[in-house]
Formats: structure tokens, sequence, C-alpha cells
């Protein structure tokens, strides 16, 4: 990757990093965030330049595309839930207003970056990898701030992906790609909504249980219908037509 290339990345990474510190100083500014938000919110800022930065040269790809531009601003904005989040479990006092706000308009913006993937021809494997771990790590953070306030149970939800992960590196059958499935699709959308709800409170204390509990109730049904595919697959004989049905997962 040339110096002109490697300045580019840079710019467009630094675009991600600008819309987090805005971001924090805008929360510190409204009283809404402590010494806690800061260090959580620059780490989480010092680990996604970090891996970012690593995925892209082993990718070899010399700009980010527009899909994925957008992912980057919605990291940024995950990134100022990570700070509310860890502010509010050393506080014990999580503003929940600028928390739902930011989660909700990071989850809404999950469906623009596809789009914008498609439309411009720009879907990738790494496009879709970073979309995917963003997801994965809001849905994290938010099942840690609902943990408080519903009980221990819920981080189930955002621990569940990276226990599949963690199995895979034990078990080879489980790396297989996937193919795509929708309900799959639907049932991971559910989790960042169910926690986000429950997380504005709005719902009386049974309501939010019940509902997040519905969430992983499906969320335990949707890893388990991938796992039992891996686990049948594994066991039969590659087709010539297997490279149709898996893949990198595109974009929702």
């Amino acid at each position: 990757m040339s110096t002109v290339d490697r300045q580019r990345i840079t710019q467009q990474q630094a675009v991600g990093a600008g819309v987090q510190v805005v971001l924090l100083v805008g929360l510190w500014a409204g009283g809404g965030l402590d010494e806690a938000g800061w260090l959580a919110g620059i780490a989480y800022l010092v680990a996604l330049w970090s891996v970012l930065a690593a995925a892209v040269h082993r990718a070899g790809i010399t700009t980010l595309g527009p899909a994925d531009i957008v992912t980057l601003v919605r990291a940024g904005l995950v990134g100022g839930v990570t700070a509310l989040v860890a502010d509010g479990l050393v506080t014990g006092d999580a503003p929940v207003a600028p928390l739902v706000v930011i989660a909700a308009v990071a989850l809404a913006l999950d469906a623009v970056d596809g789009q914008v993937a498609r439309r411009t021809g720009t879907v990738s494997a790494l496009g879709a990898r970073f979309d995917m771990e963003v997801d994965a790590f809001l849905v994290l953070v938010l099942s840690i701030h609902v943990a408080v306030l519903l009980g221990p149970w819920v981080l189930a939800i955002g621990a569940m992906r990276y226990v599949f992960v963690a199995a895979s590196r034990l078990a080879p059958w489980m790396r297989s790609a996937l193919p795509t499935r929708y309900s799959a699709k639907t049932v991971a959308a559910l989790q960042g909504i169910a926690l986000v709800v429950a997380a504005s409170e709005a719902l009386p204390f049974l309501l939010a249980v019940a509902l997040v509990a519905v969430a992983l109730t499906l969320l335990v049904w949707s890893f388990g219908e991938s796992v039992v595919w891996l686990w049948r697959n594994s066991r039969l004989p590659a087709r010539p037509d297997d490279a149709a049905m898996v893949g990198p997962h595109p974009r929702e």
C-alpha cells in the first residue's frame, strides 16, 4: 500500500474518531460524562483504530467504501454508548435519554450502511465483518447496562456471539460460513431493539423482563439453528454448488 493510500485510509478513520470525540465532548459538556466515561471512550477509540487498521492492512484495500464510512460513524456512536455505560457502572447513574437516543441512532444506521453498500456496488467481506463487529459490540454494551436493571442473566445476549466465536476455535466444524437466513437477521435486529427499549426504563419492570427474555429465547434458538446446520453439513461430502450456499454474509 502506497503512502497516499495509507493517508487516505487514515483520514477516513479520523472521521469516525472525530465523531466519537465530538460526541464525548458534547456528553461531558452536558454533564452526562465523568472520568470513567472518558477513559472507556478513549480506550474504545484506540482499540477500534488499531483493529480496523490491522483489518484494512490484511485486506489490502486502498480506501474504505461509502458504506464503510457509515459503519465507521456508527462505530463512533457505539463509542459514546460505551462511555455512558461505563460511567453509569461507576457512578450508578447513567443518563438514560442520551444513552437511548445515541444507541437508537446507531441501530437505525445499521440499515443504512447495507443499503449504501448494495446501491453503490461496494459490498465486501471486510465491510460485512466490520458491520457485524460493531453490531455485536453495541449489543454487548447494551446488555451490560440492562443487566444492571433487570439482572445478570441479560449478559447472555451480549456474550452469545463471543461464546460462539470462542467455541469455533475449539471446534473446526463450526468455522464454515453460514448461509444467509433472514430469520437470523430479524432475531439479531430484535436484540438491539429490545435492549434499547429496556434501557429506556419506559416499561414496567415485568414487561421489560418479558421483552428481553423473549429476545434471548429467540437468540438461543437462532444460534442453535446455526450450530445444528454447521454440524450436519460438516458431516456431508462437499458438493459443487456449496459455494453458492455459503460465503461471507452480505450486509443487512
